[in-house]
């Protein structure tokens, strides 16, 4: 994994002593202070730079003036950050972003002071140190020394070399400090649920992702493996068929933290369900050859449980919260499930397997089943990559957002805009059903060509219980195949893991009572 950024806070001073040095400039306003104080240590050198460049401080504008005459920094970058007034958290985090993405390899330590600007929220330095760790991770893992550049000359490589240490300067000095153990236990879940994402299918397989979650006992989660006899006695057959024609193993993880002291009997867990298919060929009904190679990653509703419930524990939640996640391998051979196949899933409803591509809600309708059965859920959560419907709908800009519970979709909807991973509701009605209901069994698990993310939502509604609030959030355009940008620069975005924990943090969290 990535290492995560040294960040440290502390109160202004005169002048930084790192060789980079981060100012911020506000449009409209003349130079703040610190940096006329910079002007003139420098001899007018910063102003006649400005002017020379025509810099304009509008949000995201960088000025790099390199080895500033009577400055002890070698590196000065001004940032434009337009109106401060208007900046968000996520703006912030985008700004960090910017800078570190602006630094050269070897940077080795940054000061960004946080001075002269007017309208500036606490929160401002903690989502700058968010927005700078989401844009160091790298995954360069297979990548070997001996690798050429383009131009035939030696690739350098960031793998193995530290991040640069950030020490951030404010008027809230070391008191952010305590702060920053939350963003830095997102971050670790973030990593998490890219590196799990961005491995190939060869190495990150069921088994293999099955050790990786038995390791996260170490941060103080409880780990339960279903291996495939205690699927087969459980019933759980939908699941069980996705796999049958693998030769990798299917197995359930569960992953538990009990942070909230005192709970009373009958309160439940907030539940976190992830579809996890290592690798997703289309078994008999097989993909395209173009792009199946990106169905590596269509296990990203698993990683975003398993970096989710890692953040939960890293800060030491006080919730009371369970991860789910189904691991299996789609592929097709002479015992994979058959186009026509009827299985019959835990929940004793029948389901006619019309297209084997269609795998990821027979993961679903099994696991629902388990966790209402077992994990006493108060609410439950799906994540799956699941149509690509959904891009056609919303792109990568968005998750698509399904639920039979308003306040539960609206504080998805919150959660999502404050931290950055947007999600848009889309509809559910009975009169869907009609289009999934199925001629030889209960159900199938294809509708027709129309409304195909919204027939896929319904066909996992159908295995919640009544009265169950229960939100899904069809990830197939955001956790992959990600565009880049400020704050991500890989191709598994992590999607999911910095919601679930807005979501939990702000809407299910009490704190500790002392005993």
């Amino acid at each position: 994994m990535t290492e995560l950024p040294a960040v440290s806070f502390a109160s202004l001073q005169p002048e930084p002593k790192s060789p980079t040095a981060v100012y911020f400039v506000t449009e409209g306003e003349e130079l703040p202070p610190p940096i006329k104080r910079l002007d003139k240590a420098s001899a007018g050198a910063v102003s006649r730079a400005i002017e020379v460049a025509g810099f304009k401080p509008k949000r995201k504008n960088l000025l790099e003036i390199l080895a500033p005459h009577g400055i002890k920094a070698a590196r000065l970058l001004l940032v434009g950050i337009g109106d401060a007034k208007t900046l968000t958290h996520r703006d912030w985090m985008d700004l960090g972003g910017v800078v570190r993405g602006k630094l050269p390899k070897k940077t080795t330590e940054v000061d960004v002071v946080f001075a002269g600007v007017d309208h500036l929220p606490e929160e401002a330095p903690l989502g700058f140190a968010a927005g700078f760790g989401l844009r160091s991770y790298t995954f360069k893992k297979y990548k070997s020394k001996a690798a050429k550049s383009a131009d035939g000359g030696e690739e350098e490589q960031d793998e193995g070399r530290a991040p640069p240490k950030l020490s951030i300067f404010s008027c809230w000095g070391d008191k952010l400090a305590a702060k920053l153990q939350h963003t830095e236990a997102a971050l670790s879940g973030v990593y998490l649920a890219r590196d799990l994402v961005n491995e190939p299918a060869n190495i990150l397989t069921p088994p293999e992702f099955t050790a990786r979650l038995r390791a996260l006992e170490a941060l103080g989660l409880t780990v339960e493996v279903l291996d495939e006899p205690k699927l087969k006695s459980l019933g759980m057959n939908a699941l069980l068929a996705v796999g049958q024609g693998s030769a990798q193993p299917t197995s359930v993880v569960v992953l538990r933290w009990n942070g909230a002291v005192g709970r009373s009997a009958g309160d439940g867990n907030i539940v976190f369900v992830g579809k996890g298919v290592c690798f997703d060929s289309g078994g008999i009904s097989i993909k395209p050859s173009p792009g199946m190679e990106d169905m590596k990653g269509d296990m990203g509703g698993a990683a975003a449980v398993a970096g989710a419930m890692a953040t939960l524990a890293l800060r030491k939640a006080p919730v009371n919260a369970v991860g789910i996640v189904g691991l299996v391998e789609n592929m097709p051979s002479g015992t994979a499930t058959r186009p026509g196949d009827i299985v019959t899933s835990a929940s004793g409803q029948t389901i006619e397997i019309l297209n084997t591509d269609a795998e990821g809600r027979l993961v679903l309708a099994d696991l629902l089943w388990y966790a209402q059965e077992h994990l006493e859920p108060k609410l439950l959560i799906t994540l799956a990559t699941l149509t690509g419907a959904i891009l056609v709908a919303l792109g990568k800009e968005y998750a698509g957002l399904f639920s039979n519970d308003d306040k539960l979709a609206s504080e998805i909807v919150e959660a999502g805009a404050e931290s950055g991973e947007l999600a848009w509701r889309m509809p559910l009605s009975k009169k869907y059903n009609k289009m999934i209901d199925g001629k030889f069994a209960d159900i199938k698990n294809i509708g027709a060509r129309d409304a195909g993310s919204i027939t896929a939502a319904q066909f996992v509604q159908r295995f919640v219980k009544n009265g169950t609030p229960w939100a899904h959030l069809d990830i197939a355009g955001t956790a992959m195949a990600s565009p880049s940008t400020d704050i991500n620069p890989s191709w598994g975005s992590g999607y999911g893991v910095r919601l679930l924990d807005r979501f939990s943090a702000k809407f299910h969290e009490t704190p500790a009572t002392e005993s």
